[in-house]
């Protein structure tokens, strides 16, 4: 996605090539946030909720560009259909961790041996 936006027109590099890269990075923010609250199984929801909605608005942006700039468009296909993948990955797991994630509203303390 990085290297495909760069490549832009200067115009488009700052304003859709901008929002693509800062929305697709998003996703894995989000995942990595959510797996660091994994032990709350509401939060870990919510941030997998908040990479699914990033992936969406990433899949947005792709096609607002695939409108625009046909120099790009069979790169922009490949990676439309990646992004329609990862969708699809991250919702079904989003149903797993609702169905068999197991909270641990008070854990106990994490002890490490020196």
């Amino acid at each position: 996605m990085h290297h495909m936006t760069m490549r832009l027109p200067k115009h488009e590099l700052h304003e859709e090539g901008g929002q693509a890269r800062r929305s697709s990075k998003g996703i894995a923010s989000c995942i990595v946030e959510g797996y660091g609250r994994r032990r709350y199984k509401a939060d870990f929801i919510k941030f997998l909720t908040y990479a699914h909605a990033s992936c969406d608005e990433t899949i947005l942006h792709l096609n607002f560009i695939k409108e625009t700039h046909v120099k790009v468009k069979d790169e922009v296909d490949e990676l439309l259909h990646h992004y329609d993948s990862l969708g699809r990955k991250i919702n079904k797991f989003i149903k797993y961790v609702e169905m068999n994630w197991k909270s641990t509203r008070n854990p106990q303390p994490v002890t490490r041996n020196p």
